[in-house]
């Protein structure tokens, strides 16, 4: 279990002695789970890198979580990057968003044994919980990572933040090739698109990017669309 002690390290991310025990604590859950239940299929050599150091890594951008910000992770999954970040920053309240129930089952067990008081889950799809008004424009920051291309993620992450708030999006460097329909879609949901940010780590093939949209205005009460709608005919920047 160094692993996520070592990555850490060579990531220059200072994370408090406790902290790290905890994302060790973490790493074990989700190891014994991942055998009854299908969790994630990244082996377990890899854990370390993919999913707990790339889901800290933003936290080297000065400001990007300010003191006590709010945090949605919307199809978060096994966790990823939300329960992370709730762990290195406590002062944060971070809510996991995810559709599956036995993977909420999972995340809720993972809270109550590490006590973790700062996260809240919640079993529903982005399209529901962004249109309830105790969730809609509700938060600083909406995150997403390997979830779906940009200009769904739009749809997905931008309804939940407040105005002056921002969604951050996990993504590989091929985000590229989505950005036109990703800057139309952001535009069209009251953001916009921030130069790309390069996450990686020296000597390593540790390579994402992270996309910050910073939001300038409420979001159009027809966001989102109904269940399966972003996902089955996108926001483009043709049709908008």
């Amino acid at each position: 279990m160094a692993d996520i002690r070592q990555w850490l390290q060579k990531a220059g991310l200072s994370i408090h002695e406790d902290r790290i025990g905890q994302l060790e604590k973490y790493h074990a859950l989700l190891l014994e789970w991942n055998e009854k239940m299908d969790l994630t299929s990244v082996s377990k050599e890899d854990m370390a890198a993919r999913h707990f150091l790339d889901s800290l890594l933003p936290l080297r951008e000065a400001g990007l979580f300010p003191e006590g910000c709010s945090l949605i992770d919307v199809g978060t999954g096994a966790g990823f990057p939300g329960l992370p970040l709730a762990i290195a920053r406590p002062d944060m309240h971070v809510t996991l968003l995810e559709a599956q129930g036995k993977r909420c089952k999972f995340l809720s067990a993972v809270c109550q044994q590490l006590g973790l008081e700062n996260v809240t889950v919640i079993n529903n799809r982005a399209e529901v919980t962004g249109r309830e008004e105790n969730h809609r424009e509700q938060y600083d920051r909406a995150a997403a990572r390997a979830v779906a291309p940009l200009n769904i993620l739009c749809e997905y992450l931008l309804p939940f933040v407040k105005e002056g708030g921002s969604a951050l999006c996990w993504k590989g460097p091929a985000v590229r090739e989505e950005w036109v329909d990703g800057e139309a879609a952001a535009k069209a949901l009251g953001a916009s698109l921030c130069p790309a940010l390069e996450m990686a780590v020296s000597g390593t093939e540790t390579h994402h990017v992270l996309v910050k949209m910073d939001k300038f205005e409420k979001t159009l009460p027809q966001y989102p669309r109904k269940n399966g709608i972003p996902a089955k005919r996108p926001l483009k920047a043709d049709k908008i």
